[in-house]
């Protein structure tokens, strides 16, 4: 497997890029692997907004070579705005790190 260098981060940044690896098994989205084991299929990225919030992301255009590509096509936007137009009741729901809970 090619092995990709790690993007250029500050300290403070890899800080907080730890910290957000280190969160990630508790809530149940990586888990550790076997000594033997190496899978290195994603740089972390870290995406920082203005207000000094932080997201961590990944480059997983690497992943692309393991994966079957996904045939459900999504939703042309008119015909989901028709639907909606009939609903009667309308809900948004904020899942916090809910990016992360695509089963690969």
């Amino acid at each position: 497997m090619h092995r990709r260098p790690p993007y250029t981060e500050s300290l403070e940044a890899k800080k907080e890029i730890e910290k957000n690896i280190n969160e990630l098994p508790e809530i149940d989205v990586i888990r550790k692997i076997g000594h033997n084991e190496m899978v290195e299929i994603t740089t972390p990225v870290l995406i920082t907004w203005r207000d000094g919030k932080s997201r961590l992301c990944g480059d997983f255009r690497a992943l692309n070579n393991y994966t079957k590509a996904d045939r459900c096509p999504i939703p042309r936007i008119p015909h989901t705005l028709d639907k909606l137009a009939k609903a009667k009741y309308i809900t948004k729901m904020d899942c916090m790190k809910g990016f992360h809970k695509n089963r690969v």
